[in-house]
Order: C-alpha cells, then sequence, then structure tokens
C-alpha cells in the first residue's frame, strides 16, 4: 500500500478498512485478518495496525471476541457510510464547493460533466 504523507498511517488503514466493507468485501459477522496479518499485508508496525483496529471498534465498526478476533459490526455498513459522509463534509466539500464557483460550476453541471469525461452517469 501506498501512504499518503498528509494523512496518519493508522488512518489510511481505516480507510483501507472501510472500502472493504463498503465495496461489501467484509460484510456483517465477517472475521477479519488479525492484527499481525494486517501489519505485515500492510507493511506497517502491529501497533499502528492496533490503532487502526481500535478506533474501528470505537467507532463501532468492529468488535473483538477476545482469544478469537476482529469481526465486522452487524450495523458496520452504515457507520461507515455515516463516518465517511462526515469526512467528506468537513474535509473535502469546502474545497470542492470552493472550486466549483471559482471555476463556475453549478452543481447541476456536475453530472453531465462528470459522465461527459468519465463515461458513466
Amino acid at each position: 500500500m501506498d501512504y499518503s504523507e498528509n494523512r496518519p498511517i493508522y488512518m489510511q488503514i481505516v480507510d483501507h478498512f472501510c472500502d472493504q466493507i463498503l465495496r461489501k468485501k467484509w460484510t456483517a459477522g465477517d472475521r477479519i485478518p488479525s492484527v499481525r496479518e494486517i501489519a505485515v499485508k500492510m507493511e506497517v508496525n502491529p501497533n499502528t495496525a492496533i490503532r487502526a483496529f481500535h478506533y474501528l471498534q470505537d467507532e463501532g465498526i468492529l468488535y473483538n471476541e477476545r482469544g478469537v478476533g476482529y469481526f465486522v459490526s452487524d450495523n458496520a455498513f452504515e457507520l461507515v457510510i455515516s463516518l465517511k459522509r462526515e469526512e467528506f463534509i468537513k474535509n473535502k466539500l469546502p474545497g470542492f464547493y470552493n472550486d466549483m464557483k471559482l471555476l463556475g460550476f453549478s452543481c447541476s453541471d456536475l453530472d453531465e460533466l462528470y459522465s461527459e469525461h468519465h463515461g458513466e452517469g
């Protein structure tokens, strides 16, 4: 995994976990790889990996069964959607909206522009 210097590594691991849940590669009740497995796979210190696990557990996205491992919570998908929306509104939307205003785009232009340049609707 290529890490960005603009965000703590443990939060980039959190983002990866959230992506797995949003893409439904990990669903409610699934056991996820262990802290050690994640640390090796992502080439990070186990302490960094455990920080990501604890963050997600604190958010209710994962739960731990002592001696068994970490699992995806029943409402993880909804919690991740909520978390990611909050992050988008707080961190990305202000700059995005400012750029739109500066470049003269309206909200109604977005679907057409995206389809035109990315072939999707």
